[in-house]
C-alpha cells in the first residue's frame, strides 16, 4: 500500500538524516519548486517531496472532486502520507496555501509534527470587516471568472504579479508553465478552495511551534496578514524577509534557507 500512495503522491525520499522535512507545494505548483531549498537540508534531515493529487507527477486518475473541494482534503493526502511512512517528529515546511493544509493536519495530529516552517500564509485571502487580506471578494470572482473564461490568458497576466521580481522574468515564466501544465478544471477548483477558505479560527488550536516567513513585498499574502497569522499562532516567530513576491523559495533561496535553518538551531518553546 505504501508503493500505490507513494506513486499517488510522487513521493520521493532522500537525505541522510534521521528527522522527517515534509515539503508541500503551493497551488499551481509541485515538488520541483523546491530543489533549491530542499538540498541544503539532505545532509541533517530525512527529506520528503510529494505532489498533491491533480499537481505535478502525481496519479491524477486519483483525483476526486468532493474529497479537493475544501482545504480539508490536501490535509488528507499529507496526513495519509506521515502514516504511510510512519514520519514522526516532523518539520513542515509549507508554502502558500499549504501553510493552511499544515495547519489543520497540525490540528489533527499534533503528535507528529515538531515545527512549522509557513512560507507566505494566509489564513483568508478575502477583506472582512477590520481583517485585511489582501483582495475583495469581487477580485476573487473576476480571477476565477477569467480562470475559466482564458486560463492561459488568466497564468500569463498572474505570473508576474504573484513573482515580483520584474528584473528576473524567467521567475514568472517558470511559474506560468507549471500553471499552464495543471488540468484547467482542477485548477480552477484548488483555486476556489484556497481563495475562499478561511482558517483564521483554526490558527489559535495550533499546538506546534512555527515560523512564518514573509516576503516584504508580496501581493497575494501582505505584511499584514503574515502579522496576523503569527500573532495568532500560539508558540510563533515571524521573520520578515528582504525577498520580494510570494515565491522567495525560488526568487531568494538563499534567504529563505538561511532563515530556516537559523530558527530551526534554535531550541523551540515546545523542546524541539
Amino acid at each position: 500500500m505504501t508503493t500505490d500512495l507513494c506513486a499517488r503522491n510522487n513521493v520521493v525520499i532522500s537525505g541522510r538524516g534521521a528527522q522527517p522535512m515534509l515539503f508541500a507545494h503551493g497551488f499551481g505548483c509541485d515538488q520541483n519548486m523546491w530543489r533549491f531549498i530542499a538540498p541544503a537540508f539532505e545532509e541533517d534531515y530525512r527529506t520528503i517531496l510529494f505532489d498533491y493529487v491533480g499537481s505535478g507527477k502525481s496519479d491524477w486518475s486519483a483525483y476526486d472532486r468532493q474529497r479537493y473541494a475544501t482545504l480539508e482534503g490536501y490535509a488528507r493526502d499529507v496526513r495519509e502520507i506521515c502514516a504511510e511512512l510512519d514520519l514522526r517528529d516532523i518539520v513542515f515546511v509549507a508554502h502558500s496555501v499549504s501553510c493552511m493544509v499544515g495547519v489543520l493536519a497540525a490540528i489533527q495530529e499534533p503528535e507528529r509534527f515538531a515545527r512549522l516552517i509557513l512560507i507566505g500564509p494566509s489564513p483568508r485571502y478575502i477583506n472582512e470587516g477590520d481583517y485585511h487580506g489582501g483582495f475583495e471578494r469581487a477580485d476573487i470572482e473576476g480571477l476565477l471568472d477569467m480562470m475559466e473564461r482564458n486560463y492561459l490568458g488568466w497564468a500569463s497576466f498572474l505570473t508576474p504579479v504573484i513573482m515580483k521580481n520584474p528584473d528576473r522574468p524567467e521567475l514568472a515564466g517558470e511559474l506560468e508553465a507549471s500553471f499552464c501544465s495543471t488540468d484547467p478544471e482542477i485548477a480552477r477548483r484548488f483555486a476556489e478552495a484556497t481563495f475562499f477558505a478561511d482558517n483564521r479560527a483554526d490558527l489559535p488550536r495550533v499546538r506546534v511551534p512555527s515560523l512564518v516567513l514573509q516576503c516584504s513585498d508580496d501581493a497575494i499574502a501582505p505584511v499584514a496578514v503574515g502579522e496576523y497569522t503569527s500573532r495568532h499562532l500560539p508558540e510563533s516567530t515571524l521573520r520578515v524577509l528582504e525577498a520580494t513576491g510570494h515565491c522567495p523559495h525560488l526568487s531568494h533561496p538563499e534567504e529563505t534557507v538561511r532563515a530556516m535553518k537559523e530558527y530551526l538551531a534554535t531550541r523551540s518553546p515546545a523542546g524541539g
